[in-house]
């Protein structure tokens, strides 16, 4: 299993530098937005490489930083109309198309349920909900001007540091692709863990109210 996800790190990985290799803030943006629609392309690989890049000159920091927060919007944006649109029931249908699972979507919908339109915000910080948070807040119709806001000034901390490490970095930023997935893991095991005790802990009241 962890030679199958080294693999899969190293084909993204070369994905990443050849898209914003050739195409500079503008692979960034890209890149940054395929991940923010849902798609599992990690920011822990494009924003290190973006931030080494800044080390060689080709590219700024203040350059990569709002690229890679604008391209969260735009990908946020598609995958908050997937949910006004479409609801659940249209994420639940073709989600699996685009690795969405159950699971995630669970996540991200316990997260919004609880913290509301603030975790459209605090998510972007976070492993695993930050890619699905956009659809519960489109399914729960969350005003636009404020879900563009939220998802920018959140997009940027996250965007920045990512970037800086890959400064400190340097040419080593690739040592970072494995611990950054490993922590992905990590987090993601742990919220599946708080949401099975949910589920666990209200599952007897559901059960009880509905007799």
């Amino acid at each position: 299993m962890s030679g199958l996800i080294e693999a899969i790190i190293t084909e993204l990985s070369r994905f990443v530098i050849a898209c914003i290799s050739r195409f500079g803030y503008g692979g960034i943006l890209f890149t940054m937005a395929i991940e923010s629609a849902c798609i599992p392309l990690p920011s822990e690989i494009i924003m290190p490489f973006s931030g080494y890049l800044v080390t060689t000159g080709e590219l700024t920091m203040l350059g990569v930083t709002l690229a890679g927060a604008v391209g969260n919007v735009v990908g946020s944006v598609a995958a908050y109309y997937a949910g006004v649109w479409g609801g659940r029931p249209f994420v639940e249908r073709y989600g699996a198309y685009v690795l969405v699972s159950h699971r995630d979507l669970d996540m991200a919908d316990r997260w919004f349920q609880k913290y509301g339109e603030a975790a459209v915000f605090f998510s972007r910080m976070l492993p695993v909900v930050r890619t699905f948070i956009s659809l519960p807040a489109g399914i729960a119709r969350m005003h636009f001007p404020r879900f563009v806001l939220f998802t920018f000034v959140g997009a940027l901390p996250w965007c920045w540091l990512l970037a800086y490490v890959g400064v400190k970095m340097g040419e080593r930023w690739e040592d970072l692709r494995v611990y950054f997935h490993q922590f992905d893991v990590v987090i993601g095991l742990g919220l599946a863990a708080a949401l099975a005790f949910f589920v666990w802990s209200h599952w007897p009241k559901r059960r009880a109210t509905a007799e």
